[in-house]
């Protein structure tokens, strides 16, 4: 209980246009004023500034870029995603700590944030490495009630909530690269992997794991060209809480609309928006038949409308087949 205080004194704190009185806490959680005081002087320890002046009570000065389960429940304004949180500083992979939880029998829409990881997992089989304190290693864990061959599409919607929470928290021209990458100037900020268990017709659970490049100021020659962070492109180093709440409020309300229509009809304006290869020649990687045309914009399940220089249009699914500028990245 003494943890849902700390998350609710740090969101009242960063709420208010003013300093708080002690004896308002005191009566909002109805404990003393030792206690109080004893919840204050914990959050200092753990790097929050917080002003305390006689008769006037406490105020929020400057806050760290934390990422601990106080941190993150207390910037959620979400009704279901992201109100229950799992926080480690390390852990092999979310995804798997996430299919661990879910096993337990957590609540839906439980969230798994670490600060690091040290075996993350990228598509395709490929290793995601985060380094501590830089980035954003986040795992969604959802029981949808779906048929197993919809869930794919959830990375979609995972992708568009991604790039809405960044524009929403900072104002950035984030975009989309068919199917969920989130970039930014041309490069990428974000990867997502989606795994499932499921029966022949049912689905037991679903993990959205989401790495986003945050603080970073430099990567790996191998992927320099590639890659890049909110910090490299905005020049400011940014609260990583801040941003996963930003995103798990756009995925609420997308999720709302993806479990109506069980597709991705009520988003599809919004991901056409964002989508930065609208309307741009893009090459198809289909290991069968490569191909060069003009994306289109989405179907309603997902799929890449690509015409062709021909005038014919084919539907691309994401699966195996990749998807590049003519000349870069995108």
């Amino acid at each position: 209980m003494q943890e849902n205080k700390k998350a609710e004194t740090l969101r009242l704190l960063r709420e208010a246009e003013d300093n708080i009185s002690g004896q308002y806490l005191c009566e909002h959680f109805g404990i003393s004023r030792t206690a109080i005081w004893k919840i204050m002087n914990q959050l200092k320890e753990e790097g929050y500034e917080i002003e305390a002046v006689q008769n006037r009570g406490y105020r929020l000065v400057g806050q760290p870029d934390l990422l601990g389960k106080d941190e993150l429940e207390s910037r959620m304004s979400t009704n279901l995603i992201g109100r229950c949180v799992y926080y480690k500083k390390e852990i092999d992979s979310t995804n798997t700590w996430a299919k661990r939880l879910a096993e337990e029998g957590v609540p839906d829409g439980t969230l798994v944030v670490a600060d690091t990881q040290n075996a993350g997992k990228g598509r395709r089989g490929r290793s995601w490495n985060s380094p501590e304190g830089t980035s954003i290693s986040m795992t969604l864990l959802l029981y949808p009630d779906l048929e197993p061959a919809k869930a794919p599409m959830l990375t979609i919607v995972m992708g568009l909530s991604v790039v809405q929470g960044i524009r929403n928290a900072l104002g950035v021209d984030t975009k989309i690269k068919w199917p969920n990458d989130a970039v930014l100037n041309g490069r990428k900020l974000c990867g997502i992997l989606t795994e499932m268990s499921a029966q022949i017709d049912f689905i037991n659970y679903v993990v959205i794991g989401t790495g986003i490049n945050v603080n970073q100021e430099e990567f790996p020659e191998e992927i320099r060209d590639i890659a890049t962070s909110l910090l490299i492109e905005t020049g400011r180093r940014v609260n990583r809480a801040g941003i996963i709440a930003a995103v798990m409020e756009a995925f609420e309300k997308n999720y709302e609309a993806f479990k109506k229509t069980g597709d991705l009809s009520a988003m599809q304006k919004d991901y056409e928006e964002v989508l930065v290869n609208k309307n741009q020649q893009v090459r198809v990687l289909d290991p069968k038949e490569p191909f060069e045309g003009v994306a289109l914009g989405i179907t309603a399940t997902g799929e890449l409308r690509v015409q062709k220089e021909d005038g014919t249009i084919r539907e691309i699914h994401s699966g195996e087949v990749s998807v590049r500028g003519l000349y870069s990245y995108v």
